[in-house]
């Protein structure tokens, strides 16, 4: 019997008074009042379970917010691009100014019945994460295939930069050769500049180390000695060691079969891949990137490594990852000395890279890319200052 029914039997069939039954009981009489109360106004019906649900959510997630949450993972969805939590939100944050929790939008997507269950997967922890630190430092490369509309199998060739998971180039091809890597090499080596090493699995259009010591060096090795590029290579059955670019591969063939209107031709399929690379690299947030930045942003945010006979050690460059504090103002340590770099307090609370070659910085927005401001320190000031004028801004007399 329920505590409550208990309560009103003692009220209505032993005829006790409410201050008793309280102290029979070990409840508040306001609570037995209120059930007294509650019961000779509706009955037995004041014995059911009642909601503790508020009357009112000052804080809850608006209808028009959550439609834009659902009409974001359809749109995203329907595109063949990823349309998790992580990446509603940060179109959610940059292109419609509104703030929410990956919780919240993950509460939203489920209570609308929009997630669908996945089996477990091996923990992130269980992998051994590499990252170069610049870009160019590494490109990534591996080829694909691709069935066109008319039922021809095609491949699809991709030179991937590791630090920013930038797309350097993406060709389709009836069949990838030796001399068509080597192309494509030279092609984007002519647009981006030369990398300081590259990663690929162990294929022979890319080396020829298990080949037997037959033939020599390919096309690919011979011009990445000829550049000193440094050449790695994966070990075999371990397709994790170039996992960036397998991942974008992907997410390219994921956007190629979500398109109304599949390509019959490879000239056809090479203006998708273009449209796709794009997209991937300009519009679209990545998950693995600081900030959730675009690929275009990573890139071009720091300086590009470049070959070992290229670089010198007279200079010191270093990279930083700062938040400006509340004063519009960013710290950084140099020769054993902190100096305090004012950048505006419209700026505060913003992530920001700080690009040092020496004396010169660059502070940089690190979700957007954009420059904040460009300096060169002056080693007797602690506080290096933005030039703009002291004190509020003055109206001019009308």
């Amino acid at each position: 019997m329920s505590k409550a029914r208990l309560v009103i039997t003692a009220l209505f069939v032993e005829g006790q008074a409410p201050s008793e039954v309280a102290r029979r009981y070990g409840l508040h009489r306001a609570w037995v009042y209120k059930l007294k109360a509650r019961y000779e106004a509706e009955g037995e019906a004041a014995l059911e379970p009642r909601s503790r649900r508020p009357k009112s959510m000052p804080t809850a997630t608006s209808p028009a917010t959550v439609e834009l949450v659902l009409g974001l993972r359809k749109q995203l969805a329907d595109s063949g691009l990823d349309a998790g939590a992580d990446t509603i939100g940060w179109h959610l944050t940059h292109r419609h100014q509104i703030a929410l929790s990956r919780a919240t939008i993950n509460r939203v997507l489920a209570r609308h019945g929009t997630i669908t269950p996945a089996p477990a997967k091996r923990p992130k922890s269980s992998y051994i994460r590499f990252e170069a630190e610049m870009p160019n430092q590494t490109w990534q490369s591996d080829f694909t295939h691709y069935r066109l509309a008319t039922g021809v199998d095609v491949e699809i060739l991709t030179w991937l930069d590791d630090h920013s998971r930038y797309a350097l180039h993406v060709s389709a091809h009836p069949r990838v050769t030796g001399p068509i890597v080597v192309a494509s090499f030279r092609e984007t080596v002519a647009r981006h500049g030369i990398p300081a090493s590259t990663l690929t699995d162990n294929g022979m259009v890319f080396t020829t180390r298990y080949s037997g010591g037959r033939g020599g060096r390919n096309g690919l090795e011979t011009e990445l000695r000829r550049l000193d590029v440094v050449q790695k290579n994966s070990r075999p059955n371990h397709p994790t060691t170039c996992g960036k670019v397998e991942r974008f591969q992907q997410t390219m063939k994921n956007w190629l079969r979500a398109q109304s209107s599949q390509p019959a031709t490879i000239g056809g399929l090479q203006t998708l891949l273009e449209i796709f690379a794009e997209l991937y690299n300009q519009d679209r947030p990545h998950r693995s990137l600081p900030h959730r930045a675009t690929p275009a942003t990573a890139y071009q945010a720091r300086p590009k490594a470049t070959p070992r006979n290229d670089r010198t050690n007279e200079t010191h460059n270093r990279i930083r990852h700062d938040t400006i504090d509340k004063s519009g103002v960013v710290t950084l340590r140099v020769n054993g000395r902190l100096h305090h770099i004012g950048v505006g307090r419209t700026h505060t609370r913003t992530n920001v890279l700080l690009l040092v070659h020496d004396l010169d910085v660059r502070v940089i927005n690190a979700a957007t890319g954009k420059l904040l401001r460009e300096l060169t320190i002056n080693p007797r000031r602690d506080y290096q200052p933005t030039g703009a004028p002291k004190g509020p801004t003055r109206r001019p007399h009308t």
